[in-house]
């Protein structure tokens, strides 16, 4: 799980780079960086989800149905604290609707997930010490 932490470190690294690169309306009119953000915000969620399931699973800390129940339960055992359990909670739904396309993403949507990078971050600290 190291290994997934550390993947989600160097996509933070790149995200940033994005943040401080490019305006929203260059964004909005290159496809090649809608598809950039989108898919590393993506594998970014997919990461904390990975992580997250896999503390419940090696704890033994319940039986999550989805995966938003395993946020939950990091939550509830402490080993996140609330702040960024509910923000991550978010993030997952987000990830529904990448995969499902649901609705549409906005393209300023996922620019403004790009100034919550380190909600990933802050994840990665609180669960490091646990792996």
């Amino acid at each position: 799980m190291l290994e997934r932490l550390n993947q989600l470190e160097k996509n933070i690294v790149e995200l940033e780079k994005y943040r401080k690169e490019y305006k929203l309306s260059e964004i909005k009119n290159n496809l090649q960086l809608q598809w950039v953000l989108r898919y590393g915000l993506f594998e970014s969620i997919q990461i904390v989800i990975d992580v997250a399931c896999h503390l419940v699973t090696k704890y033994n800390l319940g039986n999550p149905k989805t995966y938003g129940e395993c946020i939950k339960i990091l939550q509830q055992e402490e080993y996140l604290q609330s702040v960024i359990a509910e923000k991550l909670l978010g993030m997952v739904g987000l990830r529904n609707i990448f995969i499902h396309e649901y609705v549409e993403v906005s393209i300023e949507r996922l620019v403004g997930l790009l100034d919550n990078l380190s909600d990933f971050k802050t994840f990665a600290e609180e669960v490091k010490n646990v792996i």
